[in-house]
């Protein structure tokens, strides 16, 4: 690989390509070989920008679930807005439609990872945990509005929702599910608790 070429906002290349391979080839092809090849940089990169390979998929999933947050922002503010059932299809579809599927699969098949992330994720699966914690606070924002029933456990119709969603996206080899089946998946869930 070339040494001395300047790389602009290295950190996000590199993820940019992790995400690449985590899509392409799965958990199993993520090393630190790969994504600076994915990259096309030299190895040296990643270790000037990380103390290891660890460090880096931390710092990976951290960044995806900062996304999270913001994806979170603007489902609450789609609140009263639209449909709950198209809102909540829409986020599932934004969630799982990207590389969040993968990056469940990589916190699951890493046991270093899982332990580095305890600190800002200290229960549950990070990434997934986050995504609940988002429709939750959706789903409460319009219960607020009343297009969410007073007495809905938004406890536990957000963790059903991903679960449910989680289950329907999880096959990387197949098409993804179109939308009709996201809105029939989150319609089945919150049926009796919403109206539209």
């Amino acid at each position: 690989m070339p040494t001395g070429v300047a790389m602009r906002d290295a950190r996000e290349q590199l993820f940019d390509a992790a995400e690449r391979i985590l899509l392409r080839d799965g958990p199993n092809a993520l090393t630190s070989r790969a994504v600076t090849t994915e990259a096309g940089c030299a190895k040296g990169v990643l270790h000037r920008h990380f103390a290891d390979f660890d460090a880096f998929l931390a710092d990976l999933v951290l960044d995806r679930i900062a996304r999270i947050d913001d994806q979170g922002t603007a489902l609450r503010d789609a609140a009263g807005t639209g449909t709950v059932a198209g809102n909540l299809a829409g986020a599932l579809t934004d969630l799982f439609g990207s590389v969040a599927v993968a990056i469940v699969a990589l916190v699951t098949f890493r046991d270093d990872l899982r332990a580095r992330l305890r600190p800002t994720s200290p229960s549950g699966i990070p990434v997934l945990t986050e995504a609940t914690a988002m429709l939750a606070s959706y789903l409460t924002a319009e219960r607020e509005l009343g297009r969410v029933a007073p007495d809905a456990d938004v406890d536990t119709l957000a963790p059903t929702l991903i679960g449910a969603g989680h289950l329907l996206f999880a096959d990387r080899k197949a098409a993804p599910p179109d939308a009709e089946a996201v809105r029939a998946l989150v319609t089945s869930v919150i049926a009796g608790v919403v109206e539209g």
